[in-house]
């Protein structure tokens, strides 16, 4: 059987030279080129290994990141709406470099009066505008939300001189701060919160006028030491509003002290809990700690109604420690319901936490503590077990935004408690989202203001690996025999993006702030690119073990683009710079059809090409080795006595071999093929992907044939395959099942479908 398959491979293989030989002709000659292969490496784009960062995607071993250790004191003024806080950093070097100053982020900044980031953009009059983002602009004015430095002084309370550069600070030092050392130093500062719900900050309050209370999410709201690292030195560009945060690792510890009768939580380990608890919360929270198949109510709906009767003037202090954390936040109103449940995660427990107003429900109290279950379970499967004491989601309107242990997400049913699927799933689909990012960037601490995709893109596609989990443990909550309806991830729904106006796009690699449509830039694509090197191209367990491999080499550390795309190589023995190339680096997109088709047959004779080929070499075919030759069927020499016969019937030639060179037993195991077509494949889109082909045959049968995407790395527009078959070919279909992204299906088919426009189809309607 071997030898036969290796006798027509071997014939095929001598026709396709021969047919495509080319004399080279002496005189006027194309100019020669720089190597454009989608296939080649990328060492142009990769930044140089080095003992920092190892070409195998791992830190190298003179790796080293930065430690900033905070003690914060802040207050709440819940009457006026303002923040007051001081805090003392204790900034270590562990940089091989001198350090003769110091930034610190001020993001609040970017809503000072005389912020420049309300003047970045260009644009004219929108055809439409939420009514808050209109007031916003047009009706208001600017809100002083800045942030007000009192002071900045050394650890003997000796002033420190710095220069605020709009939302950065630069603190100068009056000696060096040498390698291996430390510096602690203190800063005291206030600024307004804002109404996050009007202009759309990423922290402020919530005004509810029915009861004359705010819900508090607070976040950015004490300066904060920048990263210095070996790819940056100091990461200090401008916070604008898009691209988020860097920041480096730091232990924290942090009073906050609010009204006696607010319920607050935050990033950490509450550490007076019988101080600001009752005995009934003290009770019910020691249930939750011991519940892991539902959630327990640690301060119910009408506890938080009476409590928003209150208004307190007393004052209470939470005390929170955080260990091995990048950043701080914290969330507080005297009208939140609390919950908490238990959750296994490897021989430790962590506690699933929700906390949201009475305007959430039902459908928070039903909902959200089981979304955060459900992320933690599934990001821990395919990155590390969750390594901090909780994970908290917080009721918001209109909000999105994630930090160490908490986050802050929408989704708000009607006044009447009803509320609509569409909300239902934007509100799990948000708080899967915002509490992933714990993993991604919180704990793989990628820079998010340089690069928007390694946390927001990673994160969306683990996002949709858990709403498809969520699903399917939790079938009760989705339609019957439906699928999580994920809004990204699938291919089919990044496609209107991909093939959208080229002058508005840019590459995945692009600063946040200079893409046009950031959802689909950072979110949706990376996240959909992903998903198809999961499923298509590398494999599931190639691929999970390559993403696991790169969560933990750099879990807790700083990993560039390239730490990511090496170790997905290294990790698999996938060769993807091709891959790299196509969807991070470029903004081509997938387009592969089918362009033609040609039938042959066996015969023992040349056909009038080849004839011509050996007739312009003085050849004849006595000259030759004894050859099988294949024609074309619609040639003008073909011979209709010659067509759908077997091969050993129509070749004398190719019947001696096999009698000469083959054992009864082989020959009587040989399924001579009938029909044998030569089918080009085009590629108008520049992402080379995968050849995915579904042949159907006159018998019936069909055939699932996945060409691998090297098939493309000769020639990047089209390709030519032969298939052989002992029942005749019917139907090709390129990419049957949707999986590669194709922006444009109408080549996708032999014999080509017939496409409506868009009239056909209002006709048929009307018939209809």
């Amino acid at each position: 059987m071997n030898r036969i398959k290796y006798c027509f491979a071997s014939i095929f293989f001598l026709f396709a030279a021969v047919m495509t030989a080319q004399d080279v002709e002496q005189g006027e000659r194309e100019p020669g080129h720089t190597n454009q292969s989608k296939f080649r490496q990328m060492y142009q784009e990769f930044a140089t290994p080095n003992t920092y960062r190892s070409a195998s995607g791992t830190p190298g071993p003179d790796y080293y990141q930065q430690q900033a250790n905070y003690k914060i004191n802040v207050e709440l003024d819940d009457r006026n709406a303002k923040i007051y806080g001081s805090e003392t950093i204790t900034y270590i070097n562990n940089s091989p470099d001198d350090l003769e100053f110091l930034w610190l982020q001020l993001d609040q900044n970017v809503r000072a009066k005389d912020s420049k980031s309300p003047l970045r953009n260009g644009g004219g009059v929108p055809l439409a505008e939420q009514p808050e983002g209109f007031i916003a602009k047009y009706m208001k004015q600017p809100f002083d939300g800045g942030f007000n430095i009192e002071y900045v002084k050394d650890d003997s309370g000796k002033p420190l001189p710095y220069t605020i550069n709009q939302t950065m600070m630069r603190v100068d030092l009056p000696e060096v701060l040498k390698s291996k050392e430390q510096i602690s130093f203190s800063i005291k500062w206030w600024y307004n919160i804002p109404d996050h719900t009007i202009d759309r900050a990423r922290s402020g309050y919530e005004y509810f006028p029915e009861d004359g209370n705010r819900s508090y999410v607070i976040a950015q709201f004490f300066p904060r030491m920048a990263v210095y690292s070996d790819v940056e030195g100091w990461q200090n560009h401008q916070f604008w509003g898009s691209g988020e945060f860097a920041l480096p690792f730091g232990d924290y510890e942090v009073n906050i002290t609010v009204p006696a009768d607010h319920i607050l939580d935050a990033t950490g380990e509450l550490q007076n809990r019988k101080e600001v608890f009752t005995k009934e919360m003290m009770n019910r929270y020691e249930k939750a700690k011991k519940s892991y198949d539902k959630p327990v109510i640690i301060v119910t709906q009408e506890e938080a109604e009476a409590a928003e009767k209150g208004f307190s003037e007393k004052k209470k202090t939470w005390k929170f420690k955080a260990e091995n954390v990048r950043d701080y936040a914290f969330a507080t109103s005297r009208k939140f319901i609390w919950d908490m449940q238990a959750v296994k995660m490897g021989k430790r427990d962590v506690m699933a936490v929700s906390l949201y107003p009475k305007e959430g429900n039902p459908l928070w109290e039903e909902y959200s503590t089981m979304a955060v279950v459900q992320t933690l379970k599934t990001y821990s499967k395919h990155t590390f077990d969750y390594p901090y004491p909780k994970a908290i989601s917080v009721h918001a309107k209109n909000q999105g935004m994630e930090y160490p242990m908490i986050c802050w997400n929408y989704g708000r049913p009607n006044e009447d408690g009803s509320y609509s699927d569409r909300t239902k799933y934007g509100m799990l689909s948000v708080i899967i989202h915002e509490v992933g990012h714990n993993f991604f960037p919180m704990i793989v601490n990628s820079d998010e203001r340089q690069w928007g995709w390694m946390d927001e893109g990673l994160d969306t596609f683990m996002q949709y690996l858990t709403e498809q989990a969520f699903g399917e443990e939790h079938p009760e909550v989705i339609a019957p025999n439906k699928a999580y309806p994920s809004r990204r991830g699938d291919p089919s729904k990044i496609v209107p993006y991909m093939s959208g106006d080229q002058s508005t796009m840019a590459p995945i690699m692009s600063n946040p702030e200079n893409v046009y449509q950031l959802g689909a830039n950072a979110y949706g694509k990376p996240a959909t690119a992903l998903n198809i090197l999961r499923e298509t191209v590398m494999g599931r367990e190639l691929f999970d073990h390559a993403f696991k491999t790169y969560a933990q080499r750099w879990k807790f550390k700083h990993p560039t683009p390239e730490d990511f795309f090496r170790t997905m190589e290294d990790a698999s023995a996938v060769d993807l710079d091709w891959y790299w190339r196509g969807w991070f680096y470029s903004t081509d997109y997938v387009d592969i059809g089918v362009k033609g088709i040609k039938k042959y047959y066996v015969s023992d004779k040349p056909g009038k090409k080849m004839q011509e080929y050996l007739e312009a070499r003085n050849l004849t075919v006595a000259d030759l080795r004894p050859l099988v030759y294949l024609a074309e069927e619609e040639s003008e020499d073909s011979d209709s006595n010659l067509k759908g016969k077997s091969p050993s019937q129509n070749s004398e030639t190719l019947k001696e071999f096999m009698m000469d060179h083959m054992t009864a037993e082989e020959r009587a195991a040989v399924k001579e093929p009938k029909y044998f077509y030569e089918i080009t494949y085009e590629k108008p889109g520049g992402i080379p992907m995968p050849l995915i082909v579904e042949y159907t045959y006159a018998d019936g049968s069909k055939e699932d044939i996945t060409y691998p995407p090297e098939i493309w790395r000769k020639n990047d527009a089209e390709v030519q395959l032969v298939i052989s078959t002992q029942s005749e070919l019917m139907g090709i279909v390129v990419d049957p099942k949707a999986e590669t992204a194709d922006i444009d299906t109408t080549n996708n088919s032999w014999p080509r479908k017939e496409e409506q426009n868009d009239f056909d189809r209002f006709k048929q309607n009307i018939k209809g």
